[in-house]
This record gives structure tokens, C-alpha cells and sequence, in this order.
């Protein structure tokens, strides 16, 4: 099928053909023509399958088709997602497919001045693009008015949700018009998410492009079972090796694993960058550029700030730390086989991890392949109970929990007398960010024997 029998204008038409894009993905094909009859959809696809578009194309369509290339005023549509990376992507695609319309658009998100946005916001837009804070603060200061918007969009619904955003979503969503076309796209949703957006919805349609959980047939996938203290020498140990490695994202699970994993990638000669929250703007703009364009070899991401990062040719995706949550497995994954291209995820497996291998073993209904290394655990492949947890928050060999997460309530990070940085007791749970660091350092010896070998993959 072509886009052009999904009955979209010619201007839409010709951004597209200029794009080269010629055949519409699955969800592109059952969610335009529902949005076109003025249908509330909650459209579930896999990453990399082209949601936006599938949004993006019949609001400018309908916005087109009703007010034609009348002057911009207030917004008309807009569009809520959970991270800068991702309002900035969602904005280049509405540049795109409307580059043959008059319709203005506006990207909004903090760490950038905000007194650059209202101005903007002052000349008349279109589109609205923003993350929840930063469209509260423009509201709480009386600068945007949201009384005329026709259609709201939900990106990563199922993570907007589940980061806190709820409250905010509800106080932004009671200023908008009753009378409003809503829209709810995501990679997952489960059943309980699924469930808020009834509060936001009107008799929603819901699109389901592939059963929830199943995964890009095109990653291949395998999984190291690696003491924690030998991490990193497994990570230099694959990446000094791996052929084809030019452009690997890595998760971690807290920011400042980030930082620490991009200093030991560099050490080992490695050019590597990382995207956190705690970035500037400016800084992950540069980190971005730096990956896409190949000047780094591998970027380290949380997963918050990997959302929105559509660049092409990843050819590795690695987790370093297993995520606690996993749906959000598939949303890293999908990094990697893009469009349709093939891929390669490697997850690190410690034994405070096993349990979280175990969910999404679960939720996959398939056994991830092992991996044969030389620094193979068998205390990770074969850990149960309370050994396949994060370790408990009182440290072993003290008597008492540390006082403050390893990142206080600024952002810092906290030092010990002794110089090494702690916090959380560099175990268990981080209260900010549901997190798992497990210790305060990376790297280090392990207490297990090894094997001998270099680290490959099995095939």
C-alpha cells in the first residue's frame, strides 16, 4: 500500500516523496485513517515502526484541510512526551512532513531559557511540542493558552505515565477543551496504564500492530552472566574486539554510572559519550551530534534520556545494568534494526539481576541465548532467591542504611571522607529514581575464578 491510499493531501504527499518515503509502516496504515474520521486511538507498535508519523501526518492533514495557511494564533494540536530527545525529534518530524504547509511548530523543554520560548510563543504557533514540566511552568506563569487546542498527544504514553507525570498530565489535560481529538501512542502499555488513558480517551480505538512483548525479530540477542565487579573489563574486553561495534548505545541504570563507564571507555581508548538528566541541553545536543555523526564510537544513555534518540545505524545495543522494568528491555532494544535493518543487544547479567533476566524471560516467553566469555559467572547464571535481588539497603558488615542517595536532592554526588563517591550506601534502591545501583564503584576484581578465552558471543 501506498500513503497516497491512505487519501493524504498532496503537500503531505510530496514532503513525503521528497523524504523518500514511499510505503507506509503497519501502524501508519490502521492508525491515519482513524485519526482522519476523528477517532481517539491508543496505537501500541514497536519502536522504530513509525509512530510519529502515524500521528504527525493526519494532524497536519486535518489542520490543513480546516484552516488551510490562515495565520497562526494560538496552538491548535498539542503534543506531550517525556524527554527533551524525544519533543526535538517529534518537532523535526512535523518539520518534515509539513514542509509544504504553512503551519508553525514549537518545541518547548526545560534546561534551554524559557524566556526564548515565550517569545516564541508570542509570534503564534500551530503545534505545541513539550515535555509536562516545562509546559507547567508556562502555564503557571500565564503564558500559553491552551483554549483552543483540537488534539493532544500522548508519546511513550505508557512511560509518561509512569514516571510521575500523571499529576501534571491531569492539570495540563483539565485546560484543555472538553471537545478534543486524543491520541495515546507507545512502544508498550500495560494493562493498568491502559487503564488511566480511560480518563483521557472517548471510546478509544486501540491498535495493536504486534502481540505486547514480542520482540524485533531482527535483533539478535544474548545474554553475558558477569560478576559486577568485572563488568567493565567484560565491556572493554567486547568492544576492543567486537568487528562491526562503530556506533554501540549502552544503558545503565543511574546517571552517574554514565559518566563512570564513559571514563573507563576513554581510558581504554575508546571515544564514548553520555546522556543523562543532568546534562545540559547543550551537552546532550553535543553528545547526540558527536555519536550520530561517528566521532564516538558508543554512547551511554539512561533510559529516560534515550528516549527520543532516533539515530540510524546502531549496530549494538548493550545493558550494562539490566532494567528493572521489562517493557522498558524492548524499548531499549529497539534502538538497534531500526527500519527494518538487523541488530545486536548483549545484556550483562549479574547475580543481583537474575531476577529481572527472569521477567523478561517471562514476558518474552523465550530463553535469551548465553554468551561463552572468559569472565562467565556461574554465581549470576545460577542465583535464586534473595541472591537474584538487588542487595539490600543496610550494607553488609554495617549495621545501619546510609542517610542519603548516592545523588542528593541537588543532583550531587556525595563523597565520602575517604574520597570515593557513595551514597545509598552503593546499594539497593535509589528513592529518586526507582533505581538498582548495587555499588558505589565500577570495576574492580572479582572473587570468582575465570575462564579462559576471549569474550564471543554464541552463535
Amino acid at each position: 500500500m501506498s500513503f497516497k491510499k491512505l487519501n493524504i493531501v498532496e503537500p503531505i504527499l510530496q514532503a513525503l516523496d521528497k523524504k523518500g518515503y514511499t510505503t507506509p509502516s503497519p501502524i501508519q496504515i490502521k492508525a491515519i485513517p482513524l485519526l482522519l474520521e476523528g477517532k481517539d486511538v491508543i496505537g501500541i507498535a514497536q519502536t522504530g515502526t513509525g509512530k510519529t508519523a502515524a500521528f504527525a501526518i493526519p494532524i497536519l492533514q486535518k489542520l490543513f484541510e480546516k484552516y488551510g495557511v490562515n495565520k497562526a494564533t494560538t496552538p491548535k494540536a498539542l503534543i506531550l512526551a517525556p524527554t527533551r530527545e524525544l519533543v526535538v525529534q517529534i518537532s523535526e518530524s512535523f518539520e518534515t512532513y509539513g514542509k509544504f504547509l504553512n503551519f508553525k511548530h514549537l518545541a518547548v523543554y526545560g534546561g534551554v531559557s524559557i524566556g526564548t520560548q515565550i517569545k516564541n510563543l508570542k509570534y503564534g504557533i500551530d503545534i505545541l511540542i513539550a515535555t509536562p514540566g516545562r509546559l507547567m511552568d508556562l502555564m503557571n506563569q500565564g503564558k500559553v493558552n491552551l483554549s483552543n487546542i483540537e488534539f493532544l498527544v500522548l508519546d511513550e504514553a505508557d512511560r509518561m505515565l509512569d514516571m510521575g507525570f500523571l499529576k501534571d498530565i491531569k492539570k495540563i489535560a483539565s485546560a484543555l477543551p472538553v471537545e478534543r481529538q486524543s491520541l495515546f501512542f507507545s512502544a508498550t502499555m500495560s494493562n493498568s496504564i491502559a487503564a488511566l488513558t480511560m480518563d483521557f480517551l472517548k471510546n478509544p480505538t486501540r491498535i495493536d500492530i504486534m502481540p505486547e512483548y514480542t520482540l524485533i525479530d531482527k535483533i539478535e540477542q544474548c545474554v553475558f552472566f558477569v560478576d559486577y565487579s568485572q563488568k567493565n573489563e567484560l565491556l572493554l574486553d567486547l568492544m576492543k574486539q567486537g568487528r562491526g561495534m562503530d556506533r554501540t548505545l549502552i544503558f545503565v541504570g543511574m546517571k552517574h554510572k554514565a559518566d563512570k563507564i564513559v571514563d573507563v571507555l576513554i581510558s581504554g581508548g575508546i571515544k564514548a559519550e553520555a546522556i543523562h538528566s543532568n546534562k545540559s541541553q547543550i551537552q546532550r545536543v553535543r553528545a547526540l551530534e558527536s555519536f550520530r555523526s561517528g566521532k564516538a564510537k558508543v554512547l551511554v544513555a539512561t533510559d529516560i534520556a534515550a528516549r527520543g534518540i532516533d539515530i540510524k545505524n546502531i549496530s549494538h545495543v548493550i545493558n550494562y545494568d539490566l532494567p528493572n522494568e521489562p517493557e522498558n528491555y524492548i524499548h531499549r532494544i529497539g534502538r538497534t534494526a531500526r527500519a527494518g535493518a538487523d541488530g545486536i543487544a548483549y545484556s550483562f547479567c549479574c547475580a543481583a539481576d537474575r531476577n529481572f533476566l527472569n521477567q523478561i524471560e517471562r514476558i518474552t516467553k523465550r530463553k535469551t541465548p548465553v554468551a561463552e566469555h572468559k569472565w562467565h559467572s556461574l554465581d549470576a547464571k545460577n542465583a535464586e532467591g534473595k541472591d537474584a535481588k538487588p542487595v539490600p539497603r543496610v550494607q553488609r558488615g554495617e549495621g545501619r542504611p546510609r542517610s542519603r542517595s548516592r545523588n542528593d536532592n541537588r543532583g550531587n554526588v556525595r563523597r565520602s571522607s575517604r574520597g570515593d563517591t557513595r551514597g545509598n550506601g552503593g546499594h539497593g534502591r535509589s528513592r529518586r529514581s526507582g533505581g538498582r545501583e548495587r555499588s558505589g564503584r565500577i570495576g574492580g576484581r572479582s572473587r570468582s575464578g575465570n575462564n579462559s578465552g576471549r569474550s564471543r558471543p554464541r552463535r
